[in-house]
């Protein structure tokens, strides 16, 4: 076996067993996740996250350990911004707090089967026409660009999405979530029940996100091992990060803006590729890419809080920039 296999076989064996001890140790069905539990969960995401990279650093190399690494963390980032969004949809279909754990896991577990899919496809796209790397490139500068100047998840309505009304027009849906049920029988026929329309929006929503966030990868690997596994560990541990930031995501003004730079820089290097390989090997790209996503992201963060404690609403500072 070389590099490759063996880190594929551990990558499956270490996901396996987590699965297994975060449903049947951390999780319970149909149980109020708490803000302790949550935090666990997700140090115990991040950690394995963090072990499976010395492993790859030890086991393939300094440079596609630090991708690995930067993959998984634009993954993380972007993950966030997902948070807002299906806290939107869970307040829309007036889902109970004590189903998000159950909903959440069978939603994301599609979403994986997805990002494996459009992954494959994309990986093999690129594989037989380069050129489509320029198309995700110039898509990623235009989609930071519009991201940095607008809220575009402020005005997302779930029950006005292409999703939802797809959903609705294919399948028969009652108005209630069956008792904690996806199906229920109503006069002789099967229904679909609201649980089970929140998580195809889900499972949907994700693909969406994913149309920007794979593009990205790509950008900082074309490794396929790289471009899996940073995309499934993100998302895996995107359940726990719900719970741990549903009451905070929404203080994070400025953190879709620290994504855009990410994705603009992600995309302008796709595009002057052939320049920027002439003049900087390809350790020192990652270790850029690295950096400027760990600044982006932690001084969003960071200047969203210093904005709050300094008791500065967003529009309001927005206004006196204008004025300014």
């Amino acid at each position: 076996m070389n590099s490759d296999q063996i880190t594929y076989l551990v990558f499956g064996i270490v996901l396996l067993l987590a699965l297994i001890a975060d449903l049947g140790l951390l999780s319970k069905n149909d149980k109020k996740v708490t803000i302790k539990k949550a935090l666990y969960q997700t140090f115990f995401w991040v950690a394995l996250a963090l072990a499976f990279f010395v492993f790859m650093w030890w086991e393939n190399g300094q440079t596609l350990a630090l991708e690995y690494l930067s993959a998984y963390l634009m993954e993380w980032s972007l993950s966030i911004d997902n948070i807002f969004v299906f806290i939107l949809i869970f307040a829309s279909f007036k889902v109970k707090e004590q189903q998000y754990g159950r909903v959440l896991l069978i939603g994301i577990l599609m979403a994986i089967v997805f990002r494996i899919i459009f992954i494959t496809v994309g990986v093999a796209l690129v594989e037989r026409f380069s050129w489509i790397l320029y198309i995700f490139g110039a898509f990623l500068v235009y989609t930071g660009i519009k991201m940095f100047s607008t809220g575009d998840d402020e005005h997302f309505d779930p029950q006005d999405s292409r999703i939802y009304k797809f959903v609705r027009r294919a399948l028969p849906i009652v108005p209630h979530d069956g008792g904690g049920k996806f199906t229920v029988i109503e006069n002789g026929k099967k229904y679909y029940t609201i649980l089970f329309v929140v998580v195809i929006m889900l499972a949907g929503i994700d693909l969406v996100f994913a149309l920007d966030s794979i593009p990205a990868v790509m950008g900082i690997s074309r490794d396929k091992l790289v471009i899996y596994t940073s995309n499934i560990f993100a998302v895996l541990g995107l359940r726990s990060l719900f719970f741990l930031l549903r009451g905070a995501v929404s203080k994070f003004d400025y953190l879709q803006q620290g994504i855009a730079i990410v994705l603009v820089f992600i995309g302008a290097k796709m595009l002057g590729e052939h320049w920027v390989n002439q003049y900087v090997d390809k350790t020192t790209q990652v270790f850029i890419s690295l950096g400027i996503i760990l600044v982006c992201i932690s001084g969003s963060i960071w200047y969203s809080i210093f904005m709050k404690r300094k008791g500065v609403p967003r529009d309001a500072q927005d206004s006196s920039i204008k004025h300014d």
